[in-house]
């Protein structure tokens, strides 16, 4: 992992930090692989993760979590289920600052490829669960994958 990628850190005044809300998605195709996704052009070009992004003022958690996978990946899904949240402080590197996160995780089906990723510099690979966790470089994203590896029905 890069140092600095998704670690949270230890910004010195948590208290006057921007809060911000977002979701990210666990996707696994009916294969049982797992989509992962890259952001060309950002400080860690190494930063392969799970799709995810910030609620926008005013949008429904479930619609942000359509938006951003249909954003990162070019892919509709369905069957989105809550498996759990994170919290953290970590730096925003495309806006320059420290945040609060709160992010809610889901596992949802991608079922209809739309185009490639609408988002410029985003690239998806579709990888075997059991290599995801060595492409994963944010240890949350890692934490929920093995969630998910160690419940038994959770993938249907």
């Amino acid at each position: 992992m890069t140092p600095g990628i998704m670690s949270g850190g230890n910004p010195s005044n948590r208290e006057a930090l921007p809060y911000r809300r977002g979701v990210g998605a666990m996707l696994f195709n009916p294969a049982g692989k797992v989509f992962v996704g890259r952001r060309f052009g950002n400080a860690y070009p190494n930063a392969w993760q799970m799709p995810q992004g910030g609620i926008d003022p005013g949008e429904a958690p479930v619609a942000a979590l359509h938006r951003e996978v249909r954003e990162e990946t070019g892919w509709k899904i369905a069957a989105p289920r809550r498996i759990g949240a994170w919290r953290r402080f970590v730096f925003m590197s495309e806006y320059d600052l420290w945040a609060e996160k709160l992010c809610t995780i889901y596992l949802a089906r991608p079922v209809h490829r739309l185009g490639p990723p609408e988002e410029a510099g985003h690239r998806v690979r579709v990888v075997p669960m059991a290599d995801a966790g060595h492409w994963l470089s944010n240890p949350v994203d890692r934490a929920a994958l093995r969630r998910v590896r160690a419940t038994p029905g959770l993938l249907g």
